[in-house]
């Protein structure tokens, strides 16, 4: 995929997302609102860009959005769990395993995670969302996955649709970070880049 092409597809993304049709989730058949707008990993950087002045144009549009990086949030809520000096030296002291085990305790998604992006969500100091941002996956994996965190948030993600922006593949049933690491499926979310509302 060339930086044109993703550009195209972000300038199709907007004009789905803006549809009334997926503002007002209708024709998803009762399925949750989820949906992946995948893109080579190679172009994160303009993807970010990219996903910076989308979230712009829909709020001028005045459908607010909800632009939560993942890597962010994981940041500051180990900040409020944690001196991160201590946590840069058990990365750098212990087995691996023992790191990682840590940061899913710390960054537990049922009891943490979640309630952090609900609250986020519905932070009475912004206008209410019309639409929910997702990104920063690559950086929080391997402790986080994407698997676990759609299926664990879509019991409390129903009012809004959700747009997850992946660097990798989807295949509509897989999700494969980076192209390369193939995850535990996830069937329930839709694939924005074949998305088409506007016929």
């Amino acid at each position: 995929m060339s930086e044109y092409q993703l550009q195209e597809n972000f300038e199709k993304a907007f004009r789905q997302i803006s549809h009334p049709r997926f503002l007002g989730m209708e024709a998803i058949g009762g399925e949750v609102p989820f949906y992946v707008f995948s893109y080579d990993a190679e172009l994160e950087l303009t993807a970010r860009r990219s996903t910076d002045a989308l979230a712009r144009r829909m709020n001028q549009a005045g459908h607010p959005v909800r632009d939560i990086n993942l890597f962010d949030l994981c940041h500051e809520l180990l900040k409020e769990r944690i001196d991160l000096d201590d946590l840069y030296e058990l990365e750098a002291e212990d087995d691996p395993v023992i790191f990682m085990e840590t940061l899913q305790s710390l960054l537990d998604l049922p009891s943490t995670l979640i309630p952090a992006i609900v609250e986020k969500i519905n932070d009475p100091v912004h206008p209410k969302p019309k639409v929910l941002f997702l990104r920063g996956v690559g950086q929080v994996y391997p402790f986080l996955r994407t698997h676990s965190l759609l299926h664990n948030l879509q019991a409390h993600v129903t009012d809004i649709p959700t747009v997850l922006f992946f660097p990798g593949t989807y295949t509509g049933t897989s999700l494969e970070l980076f192209g390369r690491l193939k995850n535990d499926n996830y069937y329930r979310a839709f694939h924005l880049n074949n998305l088409n509302l506007t016929q």
